[in-house]
């Protein structure tokens, strides 16, 4: 099938701010659509997310820029094009952009355009999303339900710096998704009615993880560990914790300044704080426990986490960038890699950077960003690859809700 139009237009995301959303229509006359997420802890390797900076719209965020290029630019080469070739004409937006960050055509307008194609070849074919991305991405791997990766309790940025750490997940250990997100639903509703009777607060964050007013780091886990068991969940055995520290947030000139006390560490002493952490409360996983380009203290942690069995995640480490992955291959300083679309630009090389992850016996994790849209185009793409993670936020908020919402489908079988 061909594409007989492409157009785009300014939305509004999770955070209030302006993205973009493109539709591609093929010649049986169907329409297939494609938002693009915006993150606010970002790190300085992503491409560029392009906005008008016009102090008189929306505070400078809007897009219009970007709408601009995909229907004067990119439009008037793709319609007409076959849609049988999502990767050939990635290729096309990359080359035509010709600049190594996307700062051209802009990155979120690239995206919005990369991945309604690949939903209009799936449609073309008349697959399933994730049948297709599986087909025609990851033929070598079987599609597999990621565990649930649920930001319950938001810290950092995404909370005005209530802690220090930007992220307090929990993971169920089960993969269906109908029984992990009951467990993650459970403990979640629990833990919204015990901070409400201990009066200290059942706001929200950017992601629907709740935003207490809680003394430390230590009384998040506590208070969430104490909400588990009273819905019969055990630690372990029925989920285990996970954090995003989102180092990059607190560092400067080589020191770690924690912002809810004031101490400074330097990595070494934030290691030795992370490994009591982990030892008292078990936590599997760490994301960006240190500054994006903090190599050294990246490997030394990752070192531990062989002998101690955890889970280094990067993401400003990476940004989804198939070229730090592979330094950081070398390097062996993670040993999981955060997988976000926009953070690359397209699918396709969003595709070689899982490939690669894969192919160094690293841990897949796909990933939405803080201001999301209600684009479920995240879960297909982990259940199409198998990656062993997905982290889409909490379980409030219609656009992070649509990501769980759209696992529970394909567990179905209806589309």
């Amino acid at each position: 099938m061909k594409i007989t139009s492409l157009r785009a237009i300014e939305i509004i995301d999770s955070r209030g701010k302006p993205t973009i959303r493109s539709f591609a229509v093929l010649d049986d006359g169907s329409i297939h659509s494609a938002s693009v997420p915006s993150g606010a802890s970002t790190g300085s390797h992503e491409v560029l997310e392009l906005r008008d900076y016009d102090p008189k719209r929306y505070q400078g965020f809007g897009v219009q820029k970007a709408v601009h290029n995909v229907n004067e630019i990119i439009a008037k080469e793709l319609v007409g094009r076959e849609v049988d070739d999502p990767r050939g004409i990635d290729r096309w937006l990359i080359e035509r952009d010709g600049t190594e960050n996307k700062s051209n055509l802009g990155a979120n307008a690239i995206l919005a355009v990369s991945m309604a194609v690949v939903r209009a070849a799936a449609h073309a074919v008349h697959k399933p999303q994730w049948k297709y991305l599986n087909e025609y991405y990851f033929s070598e791997y079987k599609p597999a339900f990621p565990r649930l990766m649920v930001n319950i309790v938001n810290g950092g940025r995404h909370a005005d710096w209530n802690f220090d750490i930007q992220e307090f997940m929990i993971c169920p250990v089960a993969t269906k998704p109908s029984e992990s997100i009951q467990i993650a639903s459970e403990i979640f509703l629990r833990l919204g009615d015990n901070l409400k009777s201990k009066k200290i607060g059942g706001l929200v964050g950017d992601e629907g993880g709740y935003s207490p007013t809680l003394k430390s780091n230590e009384e998040v886990f506590d208070t969430i560990l104490e909400s588990a068991v009273t819905c019969g969940y055990e630690k372990l055995k029925d989920f285990f914790f996970a954090v995003d520290c989102a180092a990059s947030e607190f560092y400067e000139n080589g020191e770690y300044t924690l912002k809810k006390t004031g101490q400074k560490m330097n990595a070494t002493q934030l290691t030795q704080y992370y490994s009591e952490l982990g030892q008292k409360y078990n936590i599997q996983s760490f994301e960006d426990p240190f500054a994006e380009d903090d190599w050294e203290a990246f490997t030394r942690f990752t070192q531990l986490a062989r002998q101690f069995q955890f889970q280094v995640v990067g993401d400003d480490l990476f940004c989804t960038n198939p070229n730090r992955i592979k330094a950081g291959i070398e390097k062996q300083a993670a040993n999981a890699v955060l997988i976000k679309l926009n953070q690359i630009g397209t699918v396709s090389e969003t595709v070689d950077a899982i490939k690669m992850t894969r192919e160094a016996g690293w841990k897949v994790i796909i990933s939405h960003r803080s201001g999301e849209t209600e684009n479920p185009f995240i879960a297909d793409l982990a259940y199409g690859c198998g990656a062993e993670f997905i982290k889409t936020g909490s379980m409030s908020r219609s656009e992070r809700l649509a990501k769980y919402n759209r696992l529970l489908e394909i567990e179905s079988g209806i589309r």
